[in-house]
């Protein structure tokens, strides 16, 4: 095994290089952030969808659009709206009075990277026609199923549920998401750096497209490959049984939670860890991987009770006590 990890290894640094580019062109645009654009990077490795949650103006979008330029890849952005239907997002049926034949229109889902803008701002409808393209990569308009092409990628981004205007996801929907990131405002010298390059009429947004779909589906295939020790595997199914059955792990938060992470957390705890690895340059896995991706892959799974509101606790709290108290391989 002690071969292969190092064959593993090896592979991991020769791709070192392209990760890094990719970051370097990123800053070139976004200030700070940098946890941010490693999430989305991550996701775009394991093949996932990402929910970006945080106040208007913090480069969630930027983030998001400055992802898309550099791949060789098609684009698009949905801006949800109380009055969007499905169909605007899906595609229609039209119907032509000569021919007297209905046409497919494809909807703005059919792109490599979909950025859904303000997603919390359409009714259930519409975020319910989301699923289908989601969980299992194809489209169906009228009596015709399309697939749709890989990478496939939803980024969508949402405003905090107590603004105006914003509907709460459906749970289903929410579960699809592999992290849900909470974007906080920059450092005091982030935003000098941000003034600086962006207080201007036309701010310098360009990046070059430094990567091909192909480059991303051999890199898939690697986060795939990194190695972890059957250790780390148990590791984070203690993780997962912990928000189901804390009492069995000595926490005293029973009351605290109505519902654990289900079986799609172990699934995408595992596959951001072994991405996360990838991107700190290393063929394996370590339990610090597991413990810095955790509260992004936990948070929106981790439902909470009314005691817990009242008690004003949240679902990262509940996360870093059980982080606190699972035993460490």
């Amino acid at each position: 095994m002690a071969v292969d990890v190092k064959q593993i290894g090896d592979r991991v640094a020769k791709e070192s290089a392209v990760l890094e580019s990719i970051r370097n062109e990123a800053r070139k645009v976004i200030v700070g952030q940098s946890e941010l654009l490693d999430r989305l990077i991550m996701a775009l490795l394991c093949n996932q969808h990402v929910l970006i949650e945080g106040v208007p103006g913090l480069a969630k979008t930027l983030s998001v659009t400055t992802l898309a330029k550099m791949i060789h890849a098609t684009f698009s952005r949905i801006q949800f709206t109380p009055d969007l239907l499905p169909g605007d997002v899906l595609g229609t049926l039209i119907y032509n009075p000569k021919s007297g034949e209905f046409t497919i229109r494809k909807g703005p889902v059919f792109a490599n990277i979909v950025l859904a803008d303000e997603i919390n701002r359409a009714p259930a409808k519409v975020q319910s026609a989301l699923l289908e393209a989601m969980q299992e990569r194809q489209v169906t308009i009228g009596d015709e199923t399309f697939k749709l092409e890989e990478p496939f990628l939803v980024l969508a981004t949402q405003n905090p549920v107590e603004q105006e205007g914003t509907y709460p996801l459906p749970e289903a929907q929410v579960d699809r998401f592999m992290m849900k990131l909470k974007v906080d405002y920059p450092t005091k010298a982030q935003e000098k750096e941000i003034l600086r390059r962006m207080a201007r009429s036309k701010p310098n947004t360009d990046v070059q497209a430094i990567i091909q779909p192909a480059d991303v589906i051999r890199l898939r295939q690697l986060a795939d490959e990194i190695y972890m020790d059957e250790k780390i595997e148990d590791y984070i199914v203690d993780l997962i049984e912990a928000t189901r059955n804390p009492a069995a792990y000595k926490l005293p938060i029973k009351q605290l939670i109505r519902y654990g992470a289900s079986p799609r957390a172990t699934i995408f705890l595992t596959m951001a860890a072994k991405a996360n690895a990838l991107l700190e340059g290393r063929g394996y896995v370590t339990p610090q991987d597991v413990k810095t991706i955790a509260p992004d892959v936990l948070r929106h799974r981790v439902i909470l009770t009314y005691e817990a509101e009242a008690e004003e606790k949240t679902s990262e709290d509940i996360i870093s006590q059980i982080l606190a108290t699972v035993d460490v391989p």
